[in-house]
């Protein structure tokens, strides 16, 4: 059985990938979905990106960041190396490889990035955002992201190269922020039109596979960008995804019980929600003392104690994910 692709994001280009490498015909239609101003990718996920994607440079324009500045709650401001790769969303899309055509096929298994009608998504909390280009003031650092807390929420400067910058605003309108910020402000020189605006929290497809598709992407799987690790979990989502696909649609031999794939591919995910609003709820707890930072920390505490409960009622995983390829875990041991 083929396997059809909707949607062009990293994560079904990660799954377009691994299933082709392994000789599955795939087609891909539809669009992408609305992409991120500016990504900053970290050490580990350029490795991954560069593995996922050899032969093909999709990390070649960008501007290297060195450092990470950050003002949060009482603390004094810390410095912390971090050598990342900032590229815009619009750079890293184009320099996605896709299959070279289409492959027709009845009936395909289907990997989409939209949620299927009705679904329901659940959100760990209720946070806005805005991105707003930024000219970076003459003394300000092009080398350094700086994040800083407010009193309901926080802001995260980015450096695109030159003097030019993104500023993402959360909780807050950008101009509040900056006239309340101590640490971003001053490198700031002037501030351009918001040019999007999205919801931040965390949040998770309640039930992301089905006998017929899985849903992945941030369709399926959304993460607070304060922890930086979005771009990996989509990679890592529409490797997972392919894998599951491969074994529901008998590429890893007869027998594969679709219904235990399944169920493994939702318990995944909400393993990653799990470890994604533990190391988030931290940050939450110690970032202010307003009614807006303790109604968002206990948000994520309500999540993590519901990813707790899914994963006790899935029981312990029967596979391991083995390279591109899910194994039993009898078998692997």
């Amino acid at each position: 059985m083929a396997v059809r692709i909707s949607g062009r994001g990293i994560a079904a280009a990660s799954a377009a990938r691994c299933l082709t490498a392994r000789g599955i015909s795939v087609s891909v239609d539809g669009a992408g979905r609305r992409r991120s101003p500016v990504v900053m990718l970290g050490e580990q996920v350029q490795g991954l990106l560069t593995d996922v994607f050899a032969g093909h440079d999709v990390l070649a324009q960008g501007h290297r960041v060195a450092r990470r500045v950050v003002l949060w709650g009482a603390d004094a401001p810390q410095a912390f190396d971090h050598a990342a790769l900032v590229i815009t969303g619009d750079a890293l899309a184009a320099a996605l490889p896709w299959p070279a055509a289409p492959v027709a096929a009845d009936d395909p298994f289907l990997l989409s990035t939209n949620a299927p009608p009705a679904a329901r998504m659940l959100h760990f909390g209720a946070r806005e955002a805005s991105a707003v280009p930024v000219d970076l003031a003459p003394g300000a650092d092009r080398a350094a992201a700086l994040v800083e807390a407010l009193g309901e929420g926080w802001l995260f400067l980015i450096p695109t190269g030159g003097d030019t910058g993104w500023l993402l605003s959360v909780g807050t309108p950008p101009d509040q922020g900056l006239r309340e910020s101590r640490l971003v402000a001053p490198a700031v020189g002037a501030i351009g039109q918001v040019a999007a605006r999205f919801e931040t929290s965390p949040r998770i497809l309640e039930h992301p596979a089905a006998s017929d598709r899985l849903t992945l992407g941030s369709a399926a799987l959304a993460l607070d960008p304060i922890c930086g690790d979005g771009t990996a979990t989509a990679v890592r989502g529409g490797i997972l995804a392919a894998a599951v696909a491969a074994g529901i649609t008998g590429h890893d031999g007869p027998g594969a019980d679709a219904q235990a794939l399944s169920a493994h591919y939702r318990a995944m995910l909400i393993a990653a929600m799990r470890r994604h609003l533990a190391v988030s709820w931290p940050f939450y707890a110690r970032g202010g003392h307003s009614a807006w930072w303790q109604e968002e920390a206990a948000a994520l505490a309500d999540g993590h104690a519901w990813c707790t409960r899914q994963l006790a009622e899935a029981g312990e995983a029967r596979f391991i994910l083995a390279g591109d390829r899910l194994v039993p875990r009898d078998i692997a041991a």
